[in-house]
């Protein structure tokens, strides 16, 4: 018995080990940049975007070949019979051509607004490409600000239980107070539970990565810590001017109003065709047969036909239809004329924002990282006078406390100041990277 409950507990461990080996093996580390090409290859909203430039493109394609004249084939078989004539056996075979020679510019100017249409959908992908990189910074860098505030709080939880242990003893040697004891248990309690509420927050941020990359949430994930020198490049930050004119040439919230204004216009274009008239060409040829008259195999010379036509459509009155859509078009040519000026300065004043926060998130990075040194080491000082048995635990207690809260300042700052200046590079079109 003693043999068999051996061999299952092995079986078991064996098994355990090998399944966390496994899971360690499956866990995908990925770095920033990884992170935005797997958001790029599978994000699913990103693909039914990528179908419409598709479907915009194929459009496009399509409408070029309006230019070709048409072909159409007919053929007819029939069988029909009566008492007065007997069975008789028909058929009829056609091919048809046609096209439109002159239509006031309506098919080029149709052609033109399609080719407009599908390249204004690749700066619709642009656009939620942007969006999506902004997205995966902000969840990347929460997850590695959590990252860096739990290892912190890891140590001072150890601290937290060092000192707690060494209160025990002093309180049972009578050097401390019980309510000492008592705040030196409810500090440990705390920050066990800052340690719980850290790593809630980091895998919610990686359930967020996970979300954007459409992949599984129960696919383990591990975010790739950069250098820390990359804080060092950080600081060389372009001129305001720099900033603006850049991300004024490459955003693609212009380029696309101003596929609008282009759009409106061809729009107004085809309206006015209407006015001119059309003129078109057609030609086909025919044969047939039936079995009382031509045999089959004798039409193509007894029933053979050949025709060609030119057909000249002059538009003289369709009760205004023409003027008034000639006159709405315009009217839409310059709403998207209008809302071209808005876009861009509301494009410009966003953008002045933006610059302005990543200076003043600079600022309040630097301050809280002389702040965050400053009260570290009052930290380390109590400490150790606690240690010695020269201040009480109240004391050392709100030191530490003061130091989590400018730590939790600091982290949030550094980050803060990262995604914000790394937002700056997306608006001028620059690759991200940390």
């Amino acid at each position: 018995m003693k043999k068999v409950l051996l061999y299952q507990l092995t079986l078991f461990f064996y098994v355990f080990s090998a399944s966390a080996q496994n899971k360690s093996q499956d866990s995908l580390k990925l770095s920033l940049e990884e992170c935005i090409e797997l958001v790029f290859k599978n994000n699913h909203n990103r693909q039914s975007i990528i179908l419409n430039e598709l479907s915009a493109q194929e459009s496009y394609n399509q409408s070029k070949l309006e230019l070709l004249p048409n072909l159409s084939a007919t053929i007819g078989e029939s069988y029909s019979h009566s008492k007065g004539s007997g069975s008789d056996w028909s058929g009829n075979y056609g091919l048809n051509t046609g096209v439109a020679v002159y239509q006031g510019g309506y098919v080029r100017s149709t052609i033109e607004n399609v080719r407009l249409s599908s390249e204004q959908s690749k700066n619709r992908t642009t656009q939620y490409d942007n969006e999506l990189t902004i997205q995966v910074l902000q969840s990347f860098l929460t997850a590695l600000g959590n990252e860096e505030l739990l290892r912190y709080q890891n140590a001072v939880l150890k601290a937290s239980n060092e000192q707690l242990n060494q209160g025990k003893i002093r309180y049972e040697a009578g050097d401390i107070l019980q309510s000492d004891f008592l705040m030196l248990e409810a500090q440990y309690a705390n920050d066990l539970s800052n340690v719980l509420e850290t790593k809630i927050s980091r895998n919610n941020s990686l359930n967020s990565l996970k979300n954007l990359m459409s992949i599984d949430l129960s696919q383990e994930i591990e975010i790739v810590y950069p250098d820390e020198s990359m804080l060092n490049t950080m600081g060389i930050m372009p001129s305001e001017d720099e900033f603006i004119a850049r991300s004024m040439e490459t955003l693609p919230e212009l380029r696309i109003i101003d596929y609008d204004v282009k759009i409106a216009k061809t729009g107004v274009q085809i309206s006015r065709s209407s006015f001119f008239p059309t003129i078109s060409l057609s030609a086909g040829i025919a044969t047939g047969h039936t079995s009382n008259f031509n045999r089959y195999g004798t039409q193509l010379n007894n029933r053979l036909n050949e025709n060609v036509g030119i057909t000249l459509n002059i538009p003289i009155f369709n009760n205004g239809r023409t003027k008034t859509k000639v006159t709405q078009s315009k009217i839409n040519l310059q709403q998207y004329e209008l809302e071209r000026k808005q876009t861009e300065l509301n494009v410009m004043q966003t953008l002045n924002q933006e610059f302005q926060n990543v200076v003043l998130a600079e600022s309040k990075f630097k301050s809280s990282q002389i702040q965050q040194n400053a009260y570290l080491a009052s930290y380390e000082a109590y400490k150790l006078k606690f240690e010695q048995g020269s201040i009480t635990a109240v004391e050392l207690l709100q030191q530490q406390n003061n130091y989590i809260h400018v730590l939790n300042d600091y982290i949030q700052c550094k980050y803060g100041f990262l995604l914000k200046r790394k937002v700056l590079d997306v608006y001028m079109g620059y690759p991200v990277q940390l």
